[in-house]
């Protein structure tokens, strides 16, 4: 699904909540962002994982983070954190939040994800 936002900041509906199941992929004013729905609730990230191009969101999910399937990185799910290597930088997070039946993110400035 494409979506476009009002500009930076601003929220956008990306998917009805019953479209996610358990893992998909948007775009948002071009960028790729992986959707993970958990126990825990909904998360998003970057859908590019940043040790080498591969879809975080075709990757497994387990304890709370994501698994890139082509060499193994994985990263926190609620900070985008790496939490195994290969990769050595973090992801970007995107906020979400869940309204009238519908999935809507927001990016976060990497200076609030880093605290």
């Amino acid at each position: 699904m494409s979506a476009a936002s009002g500009g930076p900041g601003s929220w956008t509906r990306v998917a009805s909540e019953t479209e996610l199941v358990s893992t998909m992929s948007v775009t948002v004013d071009g960028s790729e962002v992986a959707l993970f729905r958990t126990d825990d609730g909904i998360f998003a990230l970057d859908d590019i994982c940043s040790h080498e191009y591969s879809k975080l969101s075709e990757g497994d999910v387990w304890g709370g983070e994501v698994y890139c399937q082509k060499h193994g990185s994985r990263f926190n799910l609620r900070t985008g954190a790496v939490t195994g290597l290969p990769a050595t930088k973090p992801v970007g997070t995107w906020g979400v939040k869940v309204e009238d039946g519908g999935i809507w993110v927001c990016k976060v400035p990497r200076s609030a994800a880093a605290e």
